[in-house]
């Protein structure tokens, strides 16, 4: 009964936080333009993904309030992958100070980098070839295709 109840509450504060984030996000993003589906503007695509974790927090919410699971099917919760946690955490910020000041290319490589090194499958060779990779193709997309003013690289 007790490993029931534990993930009855994991599911309840998985479904509470996408519900906080999607209207933090709808809240940030009703501080720029909307525009149109035809003419996106800035606040657009936050607003649309806001709606998007408020959504699937509440499906969340409804499957955990849901009496349809039953005891034998509840598991035992793992404790928490704190090196995971860390170095995705890591890389965001790491992202951050990397793309502020030496531009869209080695900021991808590190945000993928660090991120790839929580995985304790990843050894360093295998996590540079991936954010290698992320970053050639996030360049691709986010550079040339969608036109992102963000520079490739900065200097100073």
């Amino acid at each position: 009964m007790q490993s029931k109840r534990s993930a009855v509450r994991r599911e309840a504060w998985a479904a509470g936080t996408m519900i906080v984030l999607g209207l933090g996000a709808i809240a940030q993003a009703s501080t720029y333009t909307l525009g149109s589906l035809a003419r996106m503007g800035p606040g657009m695509f936050p607003a649309i993904l806001g709606v998007l974790l408020v959504l699937l927090g509440l499906m969340i919410a409804k499957m955990a309030a849901s009496p349809t699971v039953a005891e034998e099917d509840a598991e035992e919760v793992p404790p928490p992958e704190w090196r995971g946690w860390g170095c995705i955490i890591g890389g965001l910020l790491a992202f951050i100070l990397v793309g502020k000041f030496g531009g869209l290319v080695p900021a991808t490589f590190v945000l993928v980098f660090v991120s790839a090194m929580g995985d304790r499958q990843h050894t360093w060779r295998t996590a540079a070839l991936l954010a290698a990779g992320v970053t050639v193709l996030g360049v691709a997309v986010f550079s040339w295709a969608l036109q992102l003013q963000f520079p490739l690289f900065r200097w100073g």
